[in-house]
């Protein structure tokens, strides 16, 4: 069973809230979980306290039984210091000039 440490989806309609969970990775995103850990409110301020709540301890717990946090929770354990701070690979830039493009400027610049 591999389990995963993730949001699971509760408020209304625009107006999300979420309850960060241990599941069976197989269970659906808001169905079946075995232990609620901590709750984020994405609708508050970055600054504010209650923004996002953790149980350090339960935490610490199901990390040490092999639980997989999923990207999100990662980040709000790694600024919370239980977790170390996930990597983020640089993405590509899509919208960035082609290399002819680039060339043309660069000549350009040269030219000016």
């Amino acid at each position: 069973m591999g389990l995963k440490i993730r949001l699971a989806r509760a408020g209304a309609k625009k107006r999300p809230y979420y309850h960060i969970v241990v599941a069976d990775s197989r269970s659906p995103r808001d169905g079946r979980f075995i232990e609620k850990l901590g709750s984020y409110n994405p609708m508050l301020p970055a600054e504010h306290e209650d923004r996002i709540r953790l149980q350090n301890e339960r935490i610490q717990h199901w990390i040490g039984n092999g639980a997989v946090a999923t990207d999100r929770v990662a980040r709000f354990l790694g600024k919370a210091g239980l977790a170390p701070m996930p990597t983020w690979n640089e993405q590509p830039k899509q919208s960035a000039p082609k290399k002819k493009a680039q060339e043309r400027a660069k000549a350009a610049e040269a030219s000016a």
